[in-house]
Formats: C-alpha cells, structure tokens, sequence
C-alpha cells in the first residue's frame, strides 16, 4: 500500500463536521427505528407462522450475532481503512445489505406466500440481524473523524438525544406502524436505512479525498496497546442500565408510583428518556470539562446505586428522587463512554474497538431475553 493510501484517514480535524455528524445522527436514527420494528414484529410474526418453538433459539442466535457481528464487522472496518483508505465500503454494503433484507420482508409479506415463508421467516431475520449489525459499528466509529478528540462528547450527545428521542416516542412510533402493517413498515425501514447511509457516504466522502483542501496531521506510528477488556468493560456498563431500563423499568415505576400517578409504566420510561435527551448537550459540556474518564466512573458508580435503589425500593417519593439521580448519571455515562473507548483504541484499531464496545453492550441485552424466553 502505498504512503498517500495509508495515510488517508490520519488527519485531525479541528471543528466539529456538522454536516457529517447529522447525517451519521441520521443514519443511526433509522437504526433506531430498525430496531423498534423489529422488536414490535419479530414475536408477532413468530406466532403468525408457527414459529414459537424457535423463539429461544432465535433469541439465542440473535445474542450471538449481536455480540459476534460488530467484532467481525470492525476488524474488516480496519482492513478498509488502510486497503481503500477509509472504512466507507464495508459501511455502504451494511446499508445496501440491510435495505435488501428489509425490502425482501416487506415483498414477501405483501406475497402473503403462505406455508413456504415458514422455513423462509427465520432466515430473514437471521440476515436482517447480520445486516444491521455489519455496518452500526464502522459507521459510529467515523465520529472520531467528524469531530476533534475533545469534542467528542458533544458528538455523543447529538447521537443519543436522537436516539432517545425516538425510543421515547415508541408507543407512538408502534402504533403508527401496526397501522400501516409489516410491509409497509419494513419498506420504510429499508428506504430510511438506505437514504440516511447515502447520504453519510456523500457527505463523508469529501473528506477521504486524496486532494484535501484541508491541512492533515502527519502520520504517526501508534505504539499504544488497545486495552481490549477495558473497552469491553466500557460497553457493558452502558448495557446494563440501558437493558434493566427498556425491559423492567416501566413495571417497576408503574408499580412504585401507583399511589402518585396512574399513567402506565411505558409512558413513565418516555418522561425519562425525554428528559435525558433535554440533558445531553448540557452533559456534554460538563464531560468536556471534568474529563471523559472522570466522567465515567463517577457516574457508572452513581447509576449502579440508583439502580440498586429503584429496584429495591417501593416508596413512591424515593422512586422519583433516584430515578432523577438515575436519568442524569445515564445521561452522563451515555456520552462520556463511546469517547473514552475510541480514547482507548490503538489508531489502528478504531472501529475493532469500537466494535469490541458494542459487543458489551449487547451482551447484557443478549443474556436478559434469553433468561425472560425460558
């Protein structure tokens, strides 16, 4: 390979590429909604076609992928990035390959194909899992390109105020979409996929030009050691609260705040997410000032005993007090975690170590619907 090849991806930039930045905020917004849709579809369509023998296998395999993929998918996201000089190709097949997954769902459910589409169910969403996967990891890895080392809190608040805010309208999103049916849903799906990672792959392309109108730092020779388990540890202490928050939190508070309020318990989780969005880029600014590794700690020790107390505790008063203390210590944990792991990462295994984060992430996740699914 030659110098100007390898090279490509060693500048730094000294502002926030905010165009990059919302497209790659974008993308990870449909991301999001995959998601949604596919966690509201995937048991319907399991007891729609006799499949409900499967779902602990199917939940299995799902763990596995979702632990498995960003790995694979960041070592070849490395590859790229010093065969091709940047990590766009294997982000833009992710893309094309999950809109194909998604489109494929959606035609073969408007075929209604009946008893065949039994043995053709599980591997499509096999290969949508695979699909969404491949590409999450390279993608969210480029915010170290769009944005300076300091300043990637800021680009972590932007990703997680849309993230929040979309999960915090999912009981609007799930009715919306069971209004428009499966095929419908997965033919948006795949077109917001596909529009949002063009769109990232224009915008990024610009800065990977062998002519760049911009001054590049010089290449330097990274002798610093990935901390593997440290970045992995990362991940999973973001997995944690973001699992017990999505799968036990909406009983807990509909339970413990009973006696204050009678809203249900997924309307209660959408105040919270809600709110942590509002707090993200005021977050952001305090991570950038004490210090992503400070940050961290100080809240994954705080959010690990709110926790604790809003699971234990059934006064309603309490409740409140923690999961106020509980949100803004997620909030803080949130932005400041993502950061720290590309901190960490060798400059020659960026998106491996960012791959290495999500795969934590997910392991939480993975273990607690497996449990729920015996």
């Amino acid at each position: 390979m030659d110098n100007s090849t390898a090279s490509i991806e060693t500048f730094k930039t000294e502002k926030i590429e905010w165009k990059q930045l919302w497209s790659l905020a974008a993308l990870y917004g449909s991301i999001v909604f995959g998601w949604i849709a596919y966690h509201n579809y995937q048991p319907k369509l399991l007891i729609k076609f006799n499949f409900t023998d499967f779902t602990f296998l199917l939940i299995v395999v799902q763990g596995v992928i979702l632990i498995v993929t960003p790995l694979v998918a960041g070592k070849i996201g490395d590859r790229f990035r010093f065969k091709a000089g940047h990590r766009i190709p294997i982000i833009s097949s992710g893309i094309s390959f999950a809109a194909m997954v998604f489109m494929a769902v959606a035609f073969t459910l408007f075929s209604n194909p009946g008893e065949v589409f039994r043995w053709i169910l599980p591997l499509l969403i096999v290969l949508w899992l695979v699909a969404m996967s491949i590409f999450t990891s390279p993608a969210l890895s480029t915010l170290e390109l769009f944005t300076p080392i300091d300043k990637l809190p800021v680009a972590m608040a932007i990703l997680t105020i849309v993230a929040n805010l979309i999960y915090s309208l999912e009981p609007v999103i799930v009715d919306l979409i069971d209004y428009l049916g499966a095929p419908i849903t997965f033919m948006i799906g795949g077109a917001a996929v596909f529009v949002s990672g063009y769109a990232l792959k224009k915008n990024s392309l610009s800065l990977f030009s062998n002519n760049p109108t911009r001054p590049r730092a010089e290449f330097k020779f990274d002798t610093t050691r990935s901390d593997y388990k440290y970045i992995f540890f990362l991940g999973i202490a973001v997995g944690i609260p973001t699992t017990l928050l999505f799968n036990y939190f909406p009983d807990i508070l509909e339970s413990n705040l009973s006696s204050m309020v009678t809203m249900e318990g997924k309307w209660l989780l959408v105040i919270a997410l809600f709110f942590s969005a509002v707090l993200s880029l005021p977050v952001s600014n305090y991570v950038i000032k004490a210090g992503t590794t400070k940050s961290f700690w100080w809240s994954f020790i705080i959010n690990s005993v709110c926790l604790i107390l809003v699971m234990v505790t059934g006064s309603a008063i309490l409740t409140i007090l923690t999961m106020i203390l509980f949100i803004v210590s997620f909030t803080v944990l949130s932005i400041s975690s993502l950061p720290l792991a590309i901190e960490r990462a060798n400059y020659f295994e960026k998106v491996f170590c960012v791959g290495i984060f999500f795969s934590g992430m997910a392991l939480p996740d993975g273990i607690i619907e497996a449990i729920q699914a015996l």
